[in-house]
């Protein structure tokens, strides 16, 4: 199939928005992730400072993702309603507070009211910047947009760790815990990025000041295409569709990846921790080298597998590698654990670059978006069950063990559900988004449907 030619003025509005647009979401969207995963870091702190055992904590972690949830829908319709600069700096000012107000945590109902809160103030960022984009750009170049946004996903990983870290040496300083330093100097430059980037954002094509009338003109035309395109895509309802055999198989494989992927970000700062003798910075520096090798393979089975044929032999090594990983992390001394736990995560990273991808093209066409919708948002109550999961054990036994032996049951249960995956949904192309075009664990554009979820 030929390639449709590009009218110069709406390149050229394209590119001024990449520019303007992408670096400011990009930084929200690290700010958004070091957020949400930062107590994974204070673990310890609270238990001694404020009560909060293995099992509370792991019940808080998780309590995130049901606010998250609940309020996720609504938050998309306010943005429509409001745009996205009034929108998702309001998204980013709120929770940013909530950070703010976690440093004046002093027992475990406190902690679980504002992990829950969290979820409520972060609602709707992440499908609110793709939903931004399909107000903005055409379809064919949303996927590039997409992308760009997403590496800022897979950059927080790395960076949240040792600037955390360096945050908890302050300990001491004023006289406070350096948790409580943590969460008010995270939560307060959230608020700041929160406040610049509503002089950046616009909401509407048409109040661009940076766009020429000719460039307003030729994109707002492009995007009114794909939105009457999208316009005539049949509705199904959410109950037919969890019930669909496809979306049902891929719900429950991608759950599987959820638990071992929360249950890392969560619990691994704790597991480094044990080697022991470690400073706060050095425990975020350890922590942040298997979120290194795992964005690097990530990239690496993107390239290798983005021609292949058929990803469900790929797919399914993944998610072996990812059990050995977790299985292995229950052996051997705390270094012997952090080798392990990198397998784990390269494998959860790899197996998620290569499942929404095998997702698009298993689906039909007709239900392709909503389907996909149904099998982020059911599969992600694995970020609520795996660190509850995990502290209960904890509690219980005295180890994390038992909730590795888990994540590795589930992983290889989950390798049965990927021989059951679909090569092709009949229209959707076994090349819709690479690997490449898609950040692990995140949703691409599909055929000018949004896809709008996310794991982290």
């Amino acid at each position: 199939m030929s390639e449709v030619a590009i009218p110069d003025a709406e390149r050229r509005a394209v590119s001024k928005f990449l520019r303007r647009m992408l670096p400011i979401l990009v930084l929200m969207l690290l700010v958004n992730q070091m957020d949400r995963t930062n107590v994974g870091f204070v673990q310890d702190e609270l238990r001694a400072d404020v009560g909060v055992s293995a099992t509370a904590y792991g019940l808080g972690a998780g309590l995130f993702f049901i606010g998250y949830a609940l309020f996720e829908v609504p938050s998309n319709m306010l943005l429509e309603r409001f745009g996205a600069r009034v929108w998702l700096t309001r998204i980013m000012i709120t929770w940013g507070a909530v950070i703010v107000a976690m440093c004046f945590i002093h027992n475990v109902t406190m902690f679980y009211a504002l992990r829950f809160l969290l979820g409520v103030a972060e609602a709707g960022f992440f499908p609110g910047v793709l939903l931004y984009f399909t107000q903005w750009l055409p379809d064919s170049s949303r996927g590039r947009a997409s992308a760009i946004f997403l590496g800022g996903s897979a950059t927080a990983y790395i960076v949240t760790g040792p600037i955390t870290g360096a945050l908890l040496e302050l300990h001491g300083a004023g006289g406070f815990a350096g948790w409580r330093w943590m969460f008010a100097l995270e939560g307060a430059f959230s608020i700041v990025v929160g406040i610049v980037a509503g002089f950046f954002l616009v909401s509407r094509i048409e109040d661009a000041r940076w766009l020429t009338r000719e460039e307003k003109d030729a994109l707002s035309a492009a995007v009114a295409r794909d939105e009457e395109a999208r316009s005539r895509a049949p509705k199904v309802s959410r109950i037919r569709l969890i019930l669909h055999p496809q979306v049902a198989v891929l719900t429950s494989v991608f759950f599987a990846m959820a638990l071992t992927g929360y249950a890392i970000t969560f619990w691994l700062p704790s597991l480094v921790d044990d080697i022991g003798g470690l400073s706060p910075f050095q425990v975020g520096l350890l922590s942040a080298i298997p979120w290194i090798c795992a964005v690097i393979a990530m990239y690496s089975m993107a390239h290798f597998t983005d021609r292949a044929r058929d990803r469900r032999p790929y797919l399914a090594a993944a998610l072996v590698l990812s059990a050995t990983g977790t299985y292995l992390a229950t052996l051997g001394s705390p270094w012997f654990g952090l080798a392990a736990i990198t397998l784990a995560a390269v494998g959860g990273k790899c197996a998620a670059t290569l499942f929404w991808p095998m997702a698009q093209s298993g689906l039909d066409l007709k239900i392709a978006a909503p389907g996909l919708a149904v099998v982020n948002s059911i599969g992600n109550l694995g970020g609520f069950v795996s660190p509850t999961l995990f502290g209960y054990l904890k509690d219980s036994t005295g180890s994390t063990n038992g909730g590795l032996y888990t994540l590795s049951a589930a992983s290889i249960l989950a390798v049965i559900g990927v021989a059951l995956i679909r090569r092709n949904g009949g229209g959707t192309g076994t090349g819709s988004g690479s690997g490449s075009g898609s950040d692990a664990g995140e949703p691409a554009l599909v055929k000018g449907q949004v896809a709008t979820g996310e794991t982290r």
